[in-house]
């Protein structure tokens, strides 16, 4: 910690150098414009020859041959304890339409554009994720090759952490961040030319569902359904039927409850839906039993799944980022990275490191799933999923000679503690999450009002 307090005070003494070799207030004369782009060149990276990015004390002033720019106060990360980032997908993307919009203007042509922050550390770290994501979208760079570009001024960006109340137990860097943008790129996860960044910002708050897809098409994270729609502790609560014809529209056909009954699943059954229960205590890990059966579902689903547990972060993301490291062999850091890209907040506390140390082990499935799916290409695909997810699953339920059924009751104990009556960490997120949720004046309303306080989301 000694190390990087030294090390800023030194960037903040370059960069007092730096702005008082001319003072801001000063106008320049003609033909000495261009000169203020050299004399900030010391806390200037490149990111190509037109496009920078700085880290300074005060705010530029923008000449004939240079138009800065800073975010630090518009795009904002909304935190629930000390996390600070990195930045959600749809801020990520109103970053890339407004770079590009500024590197497309007529008006810019011949200037050289400089994104600053002047932020705190923490500032520093989210204006560093959104240049060092932008080169890799749109300017196909390396992750490793930007990470150092970005560090071309000695500059120690502050590493991400959970959103726990307590001590940070794992750091997630600024270069794992860059290396989760790039594999998603590579998967697909995300195209900005077809992103819908309203409905992204719609459905992501409390009122509206509390949801965001991991995954398109196949992994939606999701806030527990309650028994019936209302408002608790100014939290609103969505009975299933709420979420109905969002699902059917976008083809989610399987539901997976990782929390204890705040519902029955009989509700999403009787609609047709694939329901599971894979219980364990909010806040902790999931046994292998309960990875391996949660994997076997994912495999041999006919459509998308929604995994929900209380408020759809913890135990939600340690389940699905499982099934990515196994299936993208990707890593734990990669994983996490992109998971909170998508939905802040999540996987928390030992989550992380059961993640780091389960890392292995799914990349070997993984490769044992891939090659035995190639050697059987030209047979039933289908078939063959069955006979790869099932070969080392272990029942949960009580009843061992009982396959698993769309209500996995037996997975309950009244040992445990009961989530139904007590507060829990997912609780608490929940309710940060909505008491930070701002409605926005005048907005159509988007989810509609339907007799006995139930909701429905489209």
């Amino acid at each position: 910690m000694k190390r990087r307090t030294e090390s800023c005070k030194g960037a903040h003494r370059r960069n007092d150098m730096v702005c008082h070799k001319k003072p801001r207030n000063q106008p320049d004369e003609e033909g000495e414009e261009g000169n203020d782009f050299e004399q900030e060149a010391d806390s200037c990276m490149p990111i190509t020859d037109r496009l920078y990015f700085a880290i300074l004390c005060s705010r530029p002033k923008t000449t004939s041959g240079t138009h800065y720019f800073s975010i630090d106060d518009e795009l904002v990360y909304e935190n629930f304890y000390a996390d600070f980032g990195p930045l959600n997908l749809a801020l990520l993307y109103r970053y890339c339409m407004k770079l590009n919009k500024k590197i497309k203007s007529f008006s810019l042509t011949k200037k050289k554009i400089v994104h600053y922050t002047c932020g705190d550390d923490k500032k520093q770290a989210n204006a560093a994720f959104l240049v060092g994501s932008f080169a890799i979208i749109y300017l196909n760079k390396q992750p490793l090759e930007l990470y150092r570009l970005l560090q071309t001024a000695k500059t120690n960006y502050l590493p991400f952490r959970d959103a726990s109340f307590g001590t940070c137990t794992f750091h997630l860097t600024l270069l794992d961040c860059f290396f989760a943008v790039h594999k998603a790129l590579q998967y697909n996860f995300f195209d900005f030319k077809t992103f819908d960044v309203e409905e992204y910002q719609h459905y992501e708050r409390a009122e509206n569902g509390d949801f965001n897809w991991i995954i398109p098409e196949k992994f939606l994270a999701f806030s527990g359904p309650h028994q019936k729609s209302k408002i608790e502790s100014g939290y609103p609560h969505h009975a299933p039927e709420a979420y109905f014809p969002y699902f059917r529209k976008h083809n989610i056909t399987t539901i997976i409850r990782l929390n204890k009954k705040m519902y029955e699943a009989k509700r999403f059954t009787d609609a047709n839906f694939e329901h599971y229960d894979l219980f364990f205590v909010d806040g902790s890990t999931p046994s292998d039993a309960i990875v391996r059966k949660f994997l076997n579902i994912c495999e041999n689903a006919e459509g998308a799944i929604a995994v929900h547990c209380k408020a759809g972060l913890g135990r939600t993301g340690t389940l699905i980022g499982s099934y990515m490291m196994k299936h993208y062999r990707m890593t734990a850091a990669e994983t996490i990275a992109w998971i909170r890209i998508c939905r802040p907040g999540s996987v928390i506390g030992p989550q992380q490191q059961f993640m780091v140390e389960k890392q292995r082990s799914l990349w070997n499935e993984g490769d044992i799933y891939r090659k035995k799916l190639q050697e059987q290409e030209n047979g039933n695909r289908c078939a063959v999923t069955f006979i790869l997810s099932g070969v080392d699953d272990i029942s949960i339920s009580d009843d061992k000679g009982k396959a698993c059924g769309k209500e996995d009751i037996g997975l309950y104990s009244e040992d445990d503690d009961d989530e139904s009556i007590h507060v829990t960490q997912g609780d608490k997120l929940r309710a940060l999450k909505c008491k930070r949720q701002t409605r926005v004046s005048g907005a159509a309303p988007l989810s509609h009002s339907i007799p006995k306080t139930r909701t429905v989301l489209r």
